[in-house]
């Protein structure tokens, strides 16, 4: 009986693709013969929840390699519609406002696989995301447009590390500048609000009510400075050695000694003066 012949697979056949997801093809370099599966589908959610990635215009994309950067997705979704903009993240999930920008702070890395959220000028570009999954393989690294690996990534990540202080200093006085007029807001706020009853009628009493504390005279200064004084010389340490402390104790209990027989020769005395002896 003749073998059965086995089927094999070669790398142009796509993998099974999650439901309602797309999958695409994509490839570092011309060099690498298996290509990596992108799995695209529309982000849908509710009118006004999220509004950093706008329904109809946003492209949800799952499966993203360490080496894949915010550039490489805005060029490779570029051919289908113009890039509003590329959010990646750690994993899916709702955000209002995107993160601050800064090239020095709140800089979070995220490592291994990661999603991301394609926004596009135009609904046009969904679609036509989806019909990349029909096409070959596409390459993300090109000669105008390259990723940067192994030790060419190390000497980047080694140069983006060195601070410019000339940008530091000028994005540290931006964000002192905005944190002053922030503050001044709220100040004027407060002082705007203070002494003016709300709906339930209560009054919010603030420290800039306060009344201010009356000038401390020369006599008062003396009598703090004079209990200041007797405050140091109480704290002063009594006993600092251990025979001092011996010898104290025992002085201390030779007292209690003596005021011990004292009060037994009152207490005999008193006794031997009562009028009434019933025995």
């Amino acid at each position: 009986m003749a073998a059965g012949k086995r089927k094999h697979v070669t790398s142009a056949e796509a993998p099974a693709a999650p439901a309602g997801y797309a999958a695409i093809p994509v490839k570092l370099s011309e060099k690498q013969q298996s290509p990596h599966y992108l799995y695209v589908k529309e982000h849908k959610v509710r009118e006004g929840t999220d509004t950093t990635h706008p329904p109809n215009r946003t492209l949800f994309v799952l499966n993203i390699p360490p080496y894949c950067t915010k550039a490489c997705l805005s060029q490779l979704f570029s051919c289908c519609s113009p890039v509003k903009s590329v959010d990646v993240c750690e994993k899916p999930g709702p955000r209002e406002k995107p993160p601050p920008k800064s090239k020095f702070f709140n800089l979070k890395k995220v490592p291994g696989f990661r999603v991301a959220y394609v926004v596009f000028k135009s609904p046009a570009g969904i679609q036509a995301a989806k019909s990349l999954s029909l096409r070959g393989p596409l390459v993300l690294s090109s000669e105008n447009h390259p990723v940067k690996t192994g030790i060419r990534k190390w000497i980047a990540n080694y140069g983006d590390s060195v601070v410019d202080p000339v940008e530091l200093k000028a994005e540290v006085d931006a964000f002192m500048q905005a944190y002053d007029q922030k503050i001044a807001e709220e100040e004027a706020k407060a002082e705007k609000e203070e002494g003016v009853p709300d709906e339930e009628g209560w009054v919010k009493v603030t420290r800039r009510g306060r009344r201010p504390g009356l000038p401390r005279t020369e006599a008062a200064s003396l009598r703090v400075l004079e209990r200041e004084k007797r405050k140091r010389a109480h704290k002063e340490l009594l006993n600092f050695y251990a025979w001092q402390h011996r010898e104290t104790k025992r002085e201390h209990i030779a007292q209690l000694r003596k005021k011990f027989e004292e009060d037994k020769q009152r207490i005999a005395l008193m006794r031997a003066q009562r009028k009434f002896r019933p025995y």
